[in-house]
């Protein structure tokens, strides 16, 4: 989907809908949020094939590695095994990352009906203006940051609380935006292959072209 697509949503705090559902031996787990729209409804740009792989697939399996990470850290705590609550940081990090940024990258993206596609208005359109231009230059620093991430990672847009600015990060593998310091996610873009490989070209956030 084309950047100027996924810009159009405003401010996005992290996934509400991320799940805290299910319990096992008092500890509680995430689970697999819905989609705000059809799997098809951001067709032609994103089929609804890759959607639904990358949402029942994907973020589904960093949901299950994560809550099995976190059981093993609640046992190994209780047990008092320093060792295993170290070695277990990368997978929390790693999935819970997958988890949370994948919660909030189906909110970055609108059906064209539900207004996909459009311009940011308001205070979003505002700092847009002063902090980088125009739309179009945001879009083309994100496109340029994106195309030069080695590997697989992600590209934010984000506001740093600190100096009420907007930045333009990227994270490596699924680290989320919070590893970059009090940056609050606004917009999310999925680098990883899984957002397009079914595809026979990219039409997802950048134009490589």
């Amino acid at each position: 989907m084309a950047l100027r697509s996924l810009i159009c949503r405003k401010t996005l705090g992290l996934a509400s809908s991320s799940g805290f559902k299910l319990q096992f031996r008092g500890l509680q787990t995430f689970s697999l949020p819905d989609l705000p729209y059809d799997y098809g409804a951001l067709e032609p740009a994103i089929s609804g094939e890759i959607m639904q792989i990358h949402h029942q697939k994907h973020h589904q399996t960093y949901i299950t590695n994560y809550n099995k990470a976190l059981e093993q850290l609640h046992h190994a705590i209780e047990k008092g095994d320093s060792s295993a609550v170290v070695k277990l940081q990368s997978a929390i990090k790693f999935n819970g990352g997958g988890h949370i940024n994948h919660s909030i990258f189906w909110k970055s993206l609108s059906p064209v009906c539900e207004g996909g596609g459009e311009s940011p208005h308001g205070s979003l359109g505002w700092a847009i203006d002063e902090h980088y231009g125009s739309l179009d230059a945001l879009i083309q620093k994100m496109s340029t940051e994106g195309a030069a991430l080695q590997g697989s990672g992600w590209v934010w847009l984000g506001l740093d609380k600190e100096s009420k600015k907007l930045v333009v990060e990227t994270t490596v593998n699924q680290d989320p935006l919070v590893t970059k310091g009090p940056l609050v996610p606004l917009l999310g873009i999925d680098v990883w292959e899984h957002a397009y490989y079914l595809q026979d070209h990219v039409t997802i956030g950048f134009d490589y072209d």
